[in-house]
């Protein structure tokens, strides 16, 4: 990729960034039942972006608290973090570290080694750079959007819950969703 690609991103800043978690969201959604989509989030994330001057320079290193998962409900969370699915109490943080930042055709991806578990396993998030620009307390900030498909078995997530008439509780198949607002670091 050249550094042209990224010139057609408005107002690109080259630099270091902080996520910013009060105004970020790490979340999820997997089908439940065979019949609909159960919604969480983690309260509790860190990360760093660099963005390079020219794109494919770029790196994203992220951790997750998988204690703080929250699906609304605080019965299915406790269960969510039993050995029965995360095992926070021996794998309470999972972590994700890009491999590459690349042009997909039209969009960007980023490649990357995803750890949940203990497991580490190769995952691409298609990427969308929401923008850059100045905020209210002088410094910049930048907005990136990022989503993927995990199989949840790939990362030792792995109970089989069976329906009697056909299906399982939960599905194989995670979307995950980050919304990422990020801080330039002041030099």
């Amino acid at each position: 990729m050249t550094s042209a690609a990224t010139t057609s991103i408005p107002g690109y800043i080259a630099g270091t960034w902080d996520i910013d978690t009060s105004h970020s969201d790490v979340s999820f959604t997997v089908r439940h039942m065979m019949v609909s989509k159960v919604r969480g989030r983690f309260g509790a994330f860190s990360g760093e972006i660099v963005t390079g001057e020219n794109l494919a320079d770029s790196s994203v290193t992220a951790t997750i608290d998988a204690t703080s998962i929250d699906t609304n409900n605080e019965q299915r969370d406790g269960h969510i973090r039993s050995a029965d699915f995360f095992d926070v109490e021996n794998h309470p943080q999972w972590s994700f570290r890009s491999t590459a930042v690349r042009a997909d055709g039209e969009d960007l991806a980023v490649d990357g080694e995803l750890t949940i578990k203990g497991v580490t396993r190769p995952v691409t998030l298609a990427l969308e750079v929401n923008g850059f620009g100045p905020d209210a307390w002088g410094g910049t900030r930048a907005g990136f959007s990022a989503s993927t498909t995990i199989d949840r078995n790939d990362f030792g997530v792995d109970i089989k819950m069976p329906l009697d008439g056909g299906g399982v509780v939960v599905s194989d198949k995670v979307q995950i969703h980050l919304e990422i607002e990020a801080v330039l670091r002041q030099a």
